[in-house]
């Protein structure tokens, strides 16, 4: 079995796939991990610019292989979780598929819940039976779904969003990088501890 997780912005050339490829990154020991991403308008075939590519590659990932894809249901189906760089991207997925509500947050939400859930997973790993990684990381996606709403909001909702660079400054690129890259390594080690705690169990 496999953990599947799809990344989804706009483009698919500036946000997604720099999270697709810190998260795959960070993920690497749990060989059962797919990570992908996908855009709701995507600049289909086109590759990242050269201001995130530049970016990413001081997190130690290659983006030149990068080639843009438009996301279909299909897509949102076969995710175990959907994480999308702004709000307006998780509606998007949520309007096209209302299955996904549950197993969707944006990256930022997520990693807000992870703070608060750590302290829960062992339990919620435990209840749900979980003993493979894969079941683990199911397992701390359901908990984060019980906990949204209940973790203390951002001062802004803008706070979720992850900031858009395409066509805008060098300044935009990295502060649109500095958000987005601690939410990955935030939620990549929220689904590893899960994963750890069941395959321990």
């Amino acid at each position: 079995m496999t953990f599947s997780i799809l990344s989804v912005c706009t483009g698919n050339i500036c946000r997604s796939p720099v999270a697709e490829l810190l998260l795959t990154s960070e993920l690497e020991p749990l060989s059962t991990v797919r990570v992908s991403s996908a855009g709701t308008g995507a600049l289909v075939g086109s590759g990242i610019p050269d201001q995130a590519q530049r970016l990413a590659a001081t997190a130690g990932v290659d983006p030149s292989g990068h080639v843009a894809r438009q996301y279909d249901v299909a897509m949102l189906r076969e995710a175990d979780l959907i994480v999308a760089m702004a709000r307006e991207h998780r509606r998007t997925v949520v309007e096209a598929f209302p299955g996904a509500m549950r197993r969707s947050f944006t990256l930022r939400e997520l990693a807000r819940i992870a703070d608060v859930a750590e302290s829960s997973l062992p339990k919620a790993v435990r209840d749900a039976g979980a003993s493979s990684a894969e079941e683990g990381m199911r397992a701390a996606v359901a908990l984060a779904a019980t906990l949204r709403g209940t973790v203390p909001p951002p001062a802004s909702p803008e706070e979720f969003d992850i900031v858009d660079p395409y066509r805008r400054s060098d300044e935009t690129y990295l502060r649109s990088f500095e958000e987005l890259a601690p939410a990955a390594r935030k939620v990549a080690m929220y689904l590893r501890t899960a994963a750890t705690i069941a395959v321990a169990s």
